[in-house]
Formats: C-alpha cells, sequence, structure tokens
C-alpha cells in the first residue's frame, strides 16, 4: 500500500518527519465530541506485550494491519480520540490520521504482561514534557495496587508525579486502577465492586491537584453504587474481547446514564470484533452515546 510504503521511507530516511507532523496537526476544539461525551480507540496493549484479542494470542502482532484497523474507527463519525504509545501515534501521525482528534500518549508500559515485575509498572513511554512538546492532549497511567507486593509502591509514586506533571501543563491525567492479585503466578484484576471502588479512592487523591485527572474504569457490578464513590470525570474502558457483544454494548449503555461517566475508551472489543467489522462494531459503540 503506498501510504505504508510513504511511512517507511519516513521512518527510514525522515525522522524529523514525525516532530514537522505533529507540530501540523489540527488539535482538537475540546476533548468532547458532538455528542457530548469522548469516544477514543485505544490501541497501548502491544508495548506491555499483551497482543492477545479473543482466542488469538497474536491478534495485534500485525502492525499494519493493526494501523488499518485503528485507521477505519478513526474515521467513523463520532470517534473523536485515540490512546498509544509513541510507536502507534508517530505511525498514526505520518498517516495523517490524528488531525481534529484528542490524542492521549500512554505513559507507564514497563509491567509487562507474564513477567515477575509485572507490578512494578515503571514508566517507560511518554512523559509530561514529551506529550506537552508533541501538543497532545493528556497522558494515560496504569495503576495496579497489590497489597502483597511491594512493587505496588513505586508505581503509585510515580503515578503521583505524573498527574502532578501533566496537570501542570494543563494536560489530562488519565488513571486506570485496579486492585491486583497474584493467582497461580499470574496477576489478575478484582473486578468486584468494592474492590473498583478502593481502587478509585486512591487513584482520585494521586498529586498535587486532582483538576486534570480522569479515571478509566471497568464495568463491574453494582455500577451505580462505584460511581458515585467520586466526583471525578471517568470513561469506561472495554476490556477483552467476548462472544457476548450485546451484552458488553448493554453494559456500556447503563454506565453512560451515570452522571459521572463521560464517554468510551475501547480498544480491542472494537478493532477485533468477535463478530462484523471494525466500522460495524465502531458505529454501534458510538450510537450508545
Amino acid at each position: 500500500m503506498p501510504d505504508f510504503a510513504d511511512l517507511l521511507e519516513a521512518r527510514t530516511r525522515r525522522p524529523g518527519a514525525i516532530a514537522t507532523a505533529a507540530a501540523a496537526r489540527r488539535r482538537p476544539a475540546s476533548l468532547l465530541g458532538p455528542h457530548g461525551k469522548l469516544m477514543i480507540i485505544a490501541a497501548d496493549h502491544p508495548a506491555r506485550g499483551a497482543l492477545r484479542a479473543g482466542k488469538d494470542p497474536l491478534a495485534m502482532a500485525n502492525r499494519v494491519d493493526l494501523l488499518e484497523r485503528i485507521r477505519t474507527a478513526l474515521s467513523r463519525p463520532g470517534v473523536n480520540g485515540v490512546l498509544g504509545t509513541p510507536d502507534i501515534l508517530e505511525d498514526l501521525l505520518l498517516l495523517g490520521a490524528l488531525d481534529d482528534k484528542v490524542v492521549i500518549g500512554s505513559m507507564n508500559r514497563g509491567g509487562l504482561a507474564g513477567t515477575s515485575f509485572e507490578m512494578d509498572d515503571r514508566f517507560t513511554a511518554y512523559d509530561a514534557d514529551s506529550i506537552a512538546l508533541a501538543g497532545y492532549e493528556g497522558g494515560k497511567m496504569l495503576l495496579r495496587i497489590d497489597p502483597d507486593d511491594a512493587g505496588t509502591v513505586a508505581t503509585l509514586q510515580a503515578c503521583g508525579t505524573a498527574v502532578t506533571e501533566l496537570a501542570a501543563r494543563r494536560r489530562m491525567a488519565m488513571v486506570e486502577p485496579f486492585i491486583s492479585h497474584r493467582v497461580d503466578g499470574r496477576v489478575r484484576n478484582d473486578l468486584t465492586g468494592e474492590a473498583m471502588i478502593r481502587a478509585m479512592t486512591v487513584a482520585a487523591g494521586l498529586g498535587t491537584t486532582s483538576a486534570y485527572t480522569w479515571l478509566k474504569v471497568p464495568i463491574v457490578p453494582d455500577m451505580e453504587r462505584v460511581m458515585a464513590a467520586t466526583t471525578l470525570p471517568a470513561l469506561i474502558l472495554g476490556g477483552e474481547v467476548t462472544d457476548d457483544a450485546d451484552g458488553a454494548y448493554d453494559a456500556w449503555s447503563r454506565a453512560l446514564r451515570l452522571p459521572t461517566v463521560q464517554g468510551l475508551v475501547i480498544g480491542r472489543s472494537l478493532l477485533y470484533p468477535a463478530s462484523g467489522t471494525v466500522a460495524d462494531a465502531v458505529d454501534r459503540a458510538v450510537g450508545l452515546l
């Protein structure tokens, strides 16, 4: 495909083209789309070594295919943002796909999936300075709190610093909190209502100000009680690809009725739908807004 050939040529011979494209990008007038909500496509999984979508353990391993899926999603009416690591966002910049979109840089990807150090989630991608320099609208961080893993405290401190530094630059700090435990050697997130309430209240208190903090939360039981735990704006994440697409859309729809929920941040569920096309899956999600 000619545009991907151009991308490779730029990366190989004109690396400065990335900064040029970032400077030329048209920034959105608002974080919210015409529907009054945020609709973000998430694509930061590969940098943490998480390539699975549905039953395919390497679904996200083909980069050109992934970029095509993201571009299709971003082209649909009502989709007004994207979340990714530098490699993916810079590919999208070079492809001209980020004009007028809310761009959120993923910051801590050091807690690689399935490793012994997974809970020590180091900041290995964007920082506040690079997000501001690129002209992006915010940064996202993953905060998994394991009461039995001392690596949690370093992640807590790093997330608190990131929230402070993003706020100083008037950039959104999107915090994705979980209470997590190791089960048979693997990290599992506790998706009970009580665990999410505890995780959200910890995340909301990070940094020297919460003025620019948004929360990114999963669907869990008793969402009305869970979302009553904070006054911060929240976005609902999509989670794993499921065969029960109707159930997922119904759960997202119910969550969007809650006053603090301001939109959706969905990745694999829309980029690799269990059935139908990417465009169909995205349009159905936008329709919920």
